[in-house]
């Protein structure tokens, strides 16, 4: 191979690299690992490997968490919670707030209706979900 093909391969190699790092990441959320996804603003957070206590509520890897879009360092969107009373029947509920570092991570609240056995209580409580970084999946 001439010597600029490989070097322009080496560069398109790196590129492609930093781009799927950006792009298909791991996060940590409360034990469980998470699969950032990306195309253009829209992100969505999938269980990659669900932390054991979540058995019996529907979740499993490639289901998703947080489902919206990122503008600048703010995310927002819609969260799920998943309960073993009302398995594969999540609640959804509006999330956002900011990118933060040292370390990188992405803190969205929101506030939801508390339901009891499937049923909405009337009582709200805030969610804060947190997402923090650990490496290219």
């Amino acid at each position: 191979m001439p010597r600029s093909l490989a070097a322009t391969c080496g560069v398109l190699a790196a590129t492609l690299t930093a781009t799927t790092a950006i792009a298909d990441s791991c996060w940590d959320h409360n034990g469980s690992v998470m699969r950032l996804t990306d195309a253009d603003s829209a992100r969505t957070f999938l269980y990659e490997r669900p932390r054991q206590s979540l058995r019996g509520t529907g979740v499993e890897p490639g289901v998703w968490l947080f489902s919206g879009t990122k503008k600048g360092d703010w995310y927002e969107g819609t969260a799920r919670i998943f309960s073993s009373a009302c398995p594969n029947a999540p609640l959804e509920y509006w999330v956002e707030g900011p990118v933060l570092q040292n370390p990188l991570r992405i803190r969205v609240t929101g506030r939801r209706e508390v339901y009891d056995r499937c049923q909405p209580t009337g009582r709200w409580t805030e969610d804060v979900l947190v997402f923090t970084y650990q490496s290219a999946c």
